[in-house]
């Protein structure tokens, strides 16, 4: 019957997440996507942090967001812990170095046979470790504080944006 809520479907008082940082922070669609994949490894070749020697594998994350739900999946059917087994899958399955090292360059949703997207789940991954842990690269750090004062990742005040442009036309 509608309306009636007991404790299991009481909506939480406690805020929201902002990004993920287990399985049950992602989409039905990015957990269904990691089902879904084939194993075929194209995204990875086609992935330019993975040419160059980094350590980001596309096809890695898609396949230890499937081994995390499997965990879960076998823990609950035996009657463990489930999701509370002291693992997650940001730290113990995927590393910030992973996901640190992909540059958004979306080459292996282009390539992927099976239109999955590995991105999503890497930025939802990235999101949470730069809102909820401020674990971000100190690299990144400065550029966050330019767009937060100067609306954009250079060092510039919006009203000196296109000095150059008219430098250029001087000449």
């Amino acid at each position: 019957m509608l309306g009636i809520m007991n404790a299991d479907t009481a909506p939480s008082t406690e805020p929201g997440r902002f990004g993920a940082k287990d399985i049950n922070d992602l989409t039905w669609n990015n957990l269904m996507a990691a089902y879904a994949c084939t194993e075929c490894g194209r995204c990875t070749s086609e992935c330019p942090a993975n040419l160059t020697g980094k350590k980001l594998s596309p096809r890695k994350i898609m396949m230890d967001t499937r081994d995390r739900m499997e965990d879960v999946r076998r823990s609950i059917s035996q009657g463990g812990p489930g999701l509370q087994d002291g693992k997650t899958l940001l730290g113990d399955y995927i590393t910030k170095e992973e996901i640190n090292a992909c540059t958004s360059c979306n080459a292996c949703v282009e390539a992927c046979p099976a239109m999955i997207n590995p991105l999503e789940i890497i930025l939802e991954l990235r999101r949470y470790v730069a809102m909820e842990e401020s674990g971000s690269p100190a690299s990144w750090n400065s550029m966050f504080q330019n767009i937060e004062t100067s609306f954009a990742p250079w060092k510039f005040s919006p009203g000196d944006r296109f000095k150059w442009a008219d430098e250029i036309k001087r000449k």
